[in-house]
Formats: structure tokens, C-alpha cells, sequence
């Protein structure tokens, strides 16, 4: 199985998908499965062209915080970050989950 679900076969493509996990990962310290999940539910419905698709116009880490906490200001540095609100991961059951956890996650 794909570790992301997109319609492309473009290999920059599935890195800029990466890169947007690896953000969450790194900045959120979601494991890289959810952070995986949550890109396929986002965009697994969708077809890309290849790399720079049109949603390149944005920095990883836009989608990243959108995937994560939904509209929030993420740019703003005097932004109240206390009042944002997680979005659920997807259920573990969805097909979104392409990749492994770690144990005991």
C-alpha cells in the first residue's frame, strides 16, 4: 500500500506530501502515521498534476496547521495559541492510516 493516497505518481509531489507530515511531526509531536492519516483524509479524494501542483502555491506548514487545528492564524507570533482547538485525527479505522505506528501509540 501507497503511504499517501493522492492521485499522482509524481515523486516531488509525494515529497511535498511528506514534507507536510514531517512538519506536524516535528512541531505538533504527533507520530508520523497520524500525521500521515491526516494528509490522506485531507486530500486522498483529490488528483494532482505534477509537481508544482497548483496547492504548492503554499508552504508546507499552511497545510500542516490547517490539517491540524483547522483556520488559525498560525503567522500571527501574538497569536493566543492557548485557545486552539486539536482536530481528530482520523478514526483508526479509516482507510487514511497507510502507515504503521509506533507501539504502544
Amino acid at each position: 500500500m501507497p503511504e499517501f493516497l493522492m492521485a499522482t505518481e509524481d515523486a516531488d509531489m509525494q515529497a511535498y506530501f511528506r514534507e507536510i507530515a514531517v512538519f506536524m511531526v516535528d512541531t505538533f509531536r504527533i507520530d508520523y502515521a497520524e500525521a500521515v492519516a491526516r494528509v490522506n483524509e485531507a486530500f486522498e479524494e483529490q488528483e494532482f498534476d505534477p509537481y508544482p501542483d497548483v496547492i504548492c502555491h503554499e508552504m508546507p506548514e499552511y497545510w500542516a496547521y490547517g490539517l491540524y487545528y483547522g483556520e488559525v492564524p498560525y503567522w500571527d507570533e501574538s497569536a493566543d495559541r492557548s485557545e486552539w482547538t486539536v482536530r481528530p485525527a482520523p478514526s483508526r479505522d479509516s482507510p487514511s492510516w497507510t502507515v504503521e505506528s509506533p507501539e504502544g501509540c
